[in-house]
């Protein structure tokens, strides 16, 4: 059994984009943050979205948590704020060391529930992690099939309700 990772939340720095440019998924999001870096909205350390986890001195897993507010709640019962999960990827090398299920595993440390779009073929990975497929709803999925996990005592809200 492997150590256990140490998540890390990610600074908003010229570190961490270049770290980034190593994942497939690089877009919006993190031109978005090198904006803000170059036009001095934000201190050259300031918090992101994402956490990662360092093997060595380099960032080899990353994800993007956002806490989305009850009030626009359409998932759960009782509506209540929970946790988008985004990008969560592993560098190919690093792949199958526990790093994606610790990343989940930190996310679920909030006891908030949590929502994911998983890339095509992830799925079996988000099963094992206790994730089930949300009823499909048209109008608020949108062309999306999200996963949710749900700590106890919150359940899935009525897709119709």
């Amino acid at each position: 059994m492997m150590t256990s990772t140490k998540v890390k939340p990610l600074l908003v720095n010229y570190k961490t984009l270049e770290e980034f440019k190593r994942f497939k998924e690089y877009g919006n999001q993190e031109l978005a943050m090198l904006e803000d870096l170059e036009s001095n909205i934000v201190e050259n350390d300031s918090e992101s979205p994402f956490f990662g986890v360092y093997y060595g001195s380099a960032l080899v897993a990353r994800m993007s948590l956002y806490r989305v507010r009850a009030k626009y709640d359409k998932y759960f019962v009782p509506p209540q704020d929970y946790l988008e999960l985004w990008k969560l990827e592993v560098l190919p090398d690093y792949r199958d060391m526990g790093f994606g299920k610790d990343l989940v595993e930190f996310a679920k440390s909030f006891e908030l529930p949590i929502k994911t779009n998983p890339r095509i073929n992830s799925h079996g990975f988000w099963e094992k992690m206790g994730f089930q497929k949300a009823n499909y709803d048209v109008e608020r999925d949108l062309g999306e099939n999200p996963l949710i996990w749900m700590p106890t005592g919150v359940e899935e809200r009525n897709a119709n309700a």
